[in-house]
């Protein structure tokens, strides 16, 4: 077979590509000839880190990837989908777009949204929620407002025009994301479980479509390359690599795609993300065992002059690879034309395994398609691992202080409630619409969003976002392991039980052996805890190379919680709903302030070890508090997190405007910075009935799980003493204004 190569290949080439020399000595091998210039740049976005996992895989196959709920393996499909029991199942997945929303924040975050709803309805499910977590610098420095304000925008824009509602999420901010802010992007849908469609092709002979969009210059080199390096002083120069979103032509796309799949008519299908066609040809065939025969010159294109390079490689979006039964082309046809859906015909399958490519009569690429994935020919490395010398300064013992008095204990409070990741985050939520489609039950009044499955009358799910990345930064193994806890504490909080994860691994360059021993660490705390909590890990992203010039970001493996809730009635709120109520603590009070906010607000530091996590009082803690709230002891529950205890009080007293509700409090315990604000982990506030007290101290007990009476519900003041000293007196709707100013002041 004579190859057309529009450019001639050399170990340069390849380098300047991102592939290593020795890479590309191993393609020469494996294919025996000097590739094409167009294969070249398919094995260098389909061997990035990006498709091909190669520094990360191992590290992957530790975790827990297996449960009676998965209604598909792990990684082997666009998303993961979990068993929620009456014949359906809910698709779920989290993926990163970080780089691109650094270099051009409201397209890049737009197109993380349009590409993790597509691999959701690529399932055949219906996509009912989106959620996002999202990782900024301080906020009054430099570009982050500039940031903050794009991302925001080009999330609401999408979800909004497309018909998601978003129903949850996170935003940090610290220092380490100036440059290289995250982007963490999730998406849930319903499916039938006997409907879960696959991106495998089969059937040689079968039509290969290309459907939605045309392909442009866009993308090129965007999720695989840009994502596989750090920012310099060029960055400015990569705008061109980011994709340019279209929520309305996706909302076509979503409809086309499922009455398609409902149809019958579809053998299998893929979203065209990362690597375009190449990505989708490559691995639909290798999943099937069978190879494709693409006609480049079929593809209808934004530009006509492109080149095979060029349309192999754009990351255009809105497009799918369809491949659809002999015979049942015209059904298909008529589907798409109903919706106003391109569906073009583009190639075919074939039995030979290799992906075939053809550009103006020529052959510019004859590649096995094994060689191109993970499992196959993509390369996999074990990276070194060193733990980072930084620990030696951060593990210093952290300075206890001083007993708190009034003054400085509601000086404290007030500081961290205008914190800005503390603060409210009213100013991003409320560009958000949360209740399109009609299935949110609860947004921001729990710990986890709470969306209502039509399908299955008085059935719901809990989904949530979490991870405290100050936490990994300083001991990886516990970080990792704390983001999984707090997930499933936030689903458990509403009445939820935790049963899956999808994860978004963020971390700086794989090269550097302090970096990779953070990832292999986090890991290895994630998996402890979803075995722990018997929460599969069913896919995700790992994004590597969040690195600015001067600095790498903390490691942040953010994690997707899934909670199933049998009866929509026993969920409960995180705010007190009326006076009268006791108001207790479940789990473990430890002065701990290492990796806190109060240390990094009052102290101006991030040092310390993080929070101890003990894994058996964290399970014993989630199952007596589910078991309390969904027998209806428990009237209102909220995780502590970051702020504390004083803030999480304070936090359950906002509630709405109109339906606000104090409490008076008198802690047992010293008055200082650790009992207030420490960060202590497995510990949850709840509010109880006085007649109800006695029943869940009966629960506690049979859990072995300590609970400790603080005060109760009432008036409209917050009102903390300690030992008989009164450390704050204030009224709930100035802490509120306090809590309410921060984002707004800097950026409206």
């Amino acid at each position: 077979m004579h190859l057309h190569s529009e450019i001639p290949v050399t170990v340069d080439t390849a380098t300047e590509l991102g592939l290593t020399a020795a890479e590309y000595q191993a393609i020469v091998d494996r294919l025996g000839r000097v590739p094409t210039y167009t294969e070249l740049g398919v094995y260098s976005v389909m061997w990035s880190e990006h498709c091909s996992y190669k520094n990360s895989i191992l590290q992957l196959k530790t975790l827990p990837r297996e449960g009676e709920r998965m209604l598909v393996a792990a990684g082997e499909e666009n998303a993961g989908v979990i068993d929620v029991g009456g014949g359906y199942g809910v698709a779920f997945k989290i993926e990163s777009h970080n780089h691109p929303s650094a270099v051009e924040p409201f397209q890049g975050a737009a197109t993380g949204v349009g590409g993790i709803l597509r691999d959701i309805f690529t399932m055949g499910a219906r996509p009912i929620a989106a959620l996002n977590s999202l990782r900024f610098g301080e906020l009054d420095q430099g570009r982050t407002p500039f940031l903050v304000k794009g991302v925001v925008h080009g999330i609401g824009h999408y979800g909004n025009c497309f018909g998601v509602p978003t129903v949850g999420g996170e935003v940090y901010f610290d220092r380490c994301y100036s440059d290289n802010p995250l982007v963490n992007a999730m998406a849930v849908g319903v499916v039938r479980a006997d409907g879960i469609a696959s991106a495998r092709a089969a059937g040689p002979g079968n039509p290969v479509f290309l459907m939605g969009s045309a392909t442009g210059r866009d993308g090129i080199h965007g999720a695989s390359l840009l994502a596989s390096r750090e920012f310099d002083e060029h960055t400015e120069n990569m705008r061109p690599t980011v994709q340019v979103g279209d929520p309305f032509a996706e909302k076509l796309l979503l409809e086309a795609s499922l009455e398609l799949i409902a149809a019958g008519v579809v053998v299998g299908v893929q979203d065209m993300g990362a690597a375009g066609i190449s990505c989708s040809t490559s691995e639909m065939s290798e999943k099937g065992g069978v190879g494709m025969h693409i006609n480049l010159d079929l593809v209808p294109l934004r530009e006509a002059d492109m080149s095979a390079y060029e349309i192999m490689l754009s990351e255009s979006q809105e497009r799918m690879l369809v491949v659809v039964q002999k015979g049942k082309e015209a059904e298909a046809a008529a589907v798409c034309a109903k919706w106003d859906v391109p569906f073009t015909q583009i190639g075919h399958v074939t039995d030979d395994g290799f992906i075939t490519v053809e550009r103006h009569g020529a052959t510019v690429a004859h590649l096995p398609a094994e060689s191109l994935v993970l499992g196959g020919g993509a390369p996999v490395y074990v990276r070194e691992q060193k733990q980072p010398e930084y620990l030696e300064l951060t593990r210093q013992a952290v300075d206890r202080g001083a007993r708190l008095h009034h003054a400085e204990a509601t000086d404290a409070l007030r500081k961290l409630l205008a914190a800005p990741t503390i603060a409210s985050k009213r100013w991003v939520y409320e560009q958000y619409d949360s209740q399109v489609g009609d299935n949110t039950v609860m947004r921001r009044e729990g710990d986890a969003a709470v969306l209502r499955l039509k399908e299955l009358p008085g059935k719901a799910i809990a989904v949530t976002t979490d991870c405290n990345s100050r936490y990994v930064y300083l001991n990886p193994y516990r970080g990792g392991a704390t983001a999984v806890a707090e997930a499933a504490r936030n689903c458990v909080c509403v009445g939820a039980e935790p049963v899956a994860i999808t994860n978004c691994l963020n971390f700086g360059n794989p090269y550097d052996p302090e970096v990779y021993w953070q990832f292999a660490e986090a890991i290895r705390g994630m998996g402890d805890m979803c075995r722990a909590l018997n929460t599969p890990v069913t896919g995700g992203n790992v994004s590597f190379h969040n690195e600015s010039q001067s600095h790498a970001i903390f490691p942040t493996p953010t994690i997707g919680m899934l909670g199933v809730i049998d009866d929509v009635s026993s969920v409960v709120g995180a705010s007190f709903p009326e006076a009268g109520l006791q108001v207790a603590l479940l789990g473990w009070q430890r002065e701990e302030l290492g990796g806190s906010e109060y240390l990094h607000t009052i102290r101006g530091r991030i040092t310390g070890d993080a929070p101890t996590m003990n894994i058996d009082e964290e399970v014993r803690l989630q199952r007596a508090t589910l078991t309390a709230i969904r027998q209806g002891i428990v009237r209102a529950a909220h995780d502590c997190a970051e702020g504390g205890l004083l803030v999480a009080l304070a936090e359950m007293c906002f509630g709405h405007h109109a339906s606000s509700v104090g409490c008076a409090v008198d802690l047992p315990w010293e008055a200082m910075a650790g009992h207030l604000f420490g960060e202590a982990q497995s510990r949850i506030i709840v509010a109880v009935a006085d007649g109800q007290l006695a029943a869940l101290q009966s629960l506690c007990s049979e859990h072995d799980v300590p609970l400790t009476v603080l005060g109760t519900t009432g008036g409209d003041r917050l009102t903390v003493s300690a030992a008989g000293e009164e450390l704050v007196n204030e009224e709930i709707s100035a802490l509120r204004d306090v809590y309410e100013a921060t984002l707004p002041a800097v950026l409206q």
